[in-house]
């Protein structure tokens, strides 16, 4: 049964690799065995990435990345191809987060973070997955977030974007599937990250949300190593189309209550 979660000679993409839950994937899947590629705008962000995954016996190759730039996004998989002569894992990471009141969003919020999310993803996993077809295999793992399936005030296009990954991930699961290719969704709760730290700063607020989680606490990166690993595996061979919740139990709705409370 390990082995179906060994990822030895398997190649895979991180975008988004240089900080947050990115850096943190890629480490996973390179202590689960994966040489990575690993991309962000600048390239020279990348170096901390890179020691973490060949400290641990991997390959990494960093690659420059703009997902708004349908070339950049073209010349990043033509290089890993060319590097190690196959991509077998896709982790779709990039993301951006612009926090506003709705009435507050402009023109350019709205496409930063949609061009960025969405459009970026749909894009990045159409490269891969040309040549992914012509092996009949692979594994893409959108990642989304809590706000794929819920909708909380002040970041309406990011809900917008995460809402679109869920149903994109459904629709390229159905049209590869017959290719060999699964695509799912992880989608983490929430994680303190360099987009969101400043929330993290009031006391107040994080009383608040753990509150609302049932574990009680808000998430750790490694919290995400399992699934991120299980959806890139050969473990995860019949599962596709899926988004998988990774956030202590927020998405129940519920709050902490005693017993004998009202419902």
């Amino acid at each position: 049964m390990a082995d179906h979660f060994d990822l030895s000679g398997k190649t895979a993409i991180v975008t988004g690799a240089s900080r947050g839950l990115g850096s943190h994937f890629a480490r996973a899947l390179a202590a689960a065995g994966a040489d990575l590629v690993i991309t962000s705008r600048r390239l020279e962000a990348l170096a901390e990435t890179r020691q973490t995954v060949e400290d641990l016996g991997r390959r990494a190759l960093p690659l420059e990345l703009e997902v708004r730039d349908l070339a950049s996004i073209e010349r990043m998989v033509e290089a890993a191809q060319e590097r190690y002569g196959k991509i077998d894992i896709l982790i779709n990471n990039a993301g951006v987060n612009i926090r506003k009141p709705a009435v507050e969003v402009t023109w350019d919020d709205w496409n930063s973070v949609l061009d960025t999310n969405l459009r970026g993803a749909f894009f990045v996993a159409q490269a891969v997955a040309r040549r992914m077809i012509a092996r009949g295999y692979g594994r893409v793992v959108n990642i989304g977030s809590v706000t794929s399936v819920f909708g909380y005030a002040g970041i309406a296009p990011y809900c917008a974007s995460r809402g679109g990954v869920k149903q994109l991930t459904m629709s390229l699961a159905d049209e590869w599937g017959e290719n060999g290719i699964t695509v799912n969704c992880l989608a983490p709760g929430w994680f303190e990250t360099d987009q969101n730290r400043v929330l993290y700063r009031d006391a107040a607020w994080v009383a608040y949300l753990e509150e609302r989680i049932p574990l009680g606490r808000h998430g750790q990166p490694h919290d995400l190593d399992g699934a991120v690993v299980f959806l890139a595996s050969d473990a995860c061979a019949y599962m596709t189309g899926q988004t998988i919740l990774v956030d202590g139990g927020i998405s129940t709705g519920a709050t902490k209550a005693t017993v004998g409370d009202d419902a």
